[in-house]
């Protein structure tokens, strides 16, 4: 059984990697979403992340997909007392409404409870800054769904170190329910701005740091090796950024340290966010078996210091 990390002082606890949502019913069908989900949690790994916008950016889809994919699974399985869902709220469902709205809040989480079959969400996040609604007003709203047991943590995606700070203040002075943990943009690729304005509050405050694109949108799994490479996925498109002498460095230390370790760039880049002290679990998803078992490898592969000394040189911002 792999051993579980706190999510700040919530009471709740997930294994070192979180396993994205986002691709069940997009680019992995339902049954093998399930197929999926099933392998992930009989590895002894529990957490799950979606939203109720996955994934409205796929032409036909209005959001809420992925949650009921997830639900259907729920419900077919019986394996809920074993996972710690967690999902967010706030970013545009289109005629949905978006932000953080106590309106929108009350509004969106019985549409995700039903989608997801479950009568209590572990993790609810506000998905994106919300900067035309008080912070007090969202709070004030969590505050509401924990009391009536919908809800049993919150967290926080997509913000900036300033305003993440000002809702700890209001938290504290209105005795209003805090943020357990913080959803950003972090890999060994993109280091600068959560190392920056983030990674300080999130130590100060001892809470959970759980980043999404742990794999660069799949450039760190060392799949993309030139521009002929694009045309793979429906991500491929995205690479061309990471292609600079930075980029092809990191690529070089991880086939290196994958080498020594037997083990795959993925589990390598993984590895190397696990082990950094203030991240909790990174997010990453999979569409196939043998990615799902990459994944959860990762989770086992504990690197030398030297190792993430040689990923955090080739990787300097």
């Amino acid at each position: 059984m792999t051993a579980l990390r706190p999510i700040g002082t919530s009471g709740l606890s997930i294994a070192p990697l979180m396993l994205g949502g986002n691709v069940f019913g997009w680019t992995a069908d339902e049954a093998m979403s399930h197929r999926l989900l099933d392998q992930f949690v009989d590895a002894g790994l529990n957490a799950i992340d979606t939203a109720d916008a996955y994934s409205r950016w796929v032409p036909g889809h209005v959001g809420g997909e992925s949650e009921t994919v997830i639900g259907n699974w729920l419900a077919k399985s019986g394996k809920r007392g074993k996972v710690m869902l967690a999902t967010k709220v706030g970013w545009d469902m289109g005629p949905g409404g978006k932000g953080l709205s106590k309106a929108h809040i009350m509004k969106s989480v019985e549409a995700s409870l039903q989608r997801l079959r479950t009568d209590h969400i572990d993790l609810y996040q506000s998905h994106r800054d919300d900067p035309e609604t008080p912070q007090e007003e969202t709070l004030a709203a969590y505050d509401a769904l924990i009391a009536q047991g919908k809800v049993r943590a919150i967290g926080a995606s997509n913000y900036t170190g300033a305003r993440l700070s000002e809702a700890f203040k209001i938290s504290a002075d209105r005795k209003l329910p805090r943020y357990q943990c913080l959803q950003p943009h972090y890999n060994l690729y993109e280091r600068a701005g959560y190392e920056a304005d983030l990674e300080p509050v999130v130590l100060r405050e001892k809470i959970a740091c759980i980043p999404y694109y742990s794999l660069a949108s799949g450039f760190l799994s060392g799949k993309y090796r030139s521009p002929a490479d694009f045309g793979k996925s429906p991500r491929g498109g995205g690479m061309q950024k990471y292609f600079d002498a930075r980029g092809l460095a990191i690529l070089e230390a991880l086939d290196e340290i994958s080498a020594d370790h037997k083990a795959t760039p993925a589990q390598v880049a993984l590895a190397w966010l696990i082990a950094r002290p203030s991240v909790t679990a990174p997010i990453a998803s999979a569409t196939k078996p043998e990615q799902m078992q990459d994944l959860i490898a990762a989770t086992r592969l504990v690197l030398p210091p030297e190792a993430i000394k040689a990923l955090d040189a080739a990787s300097a911002p």
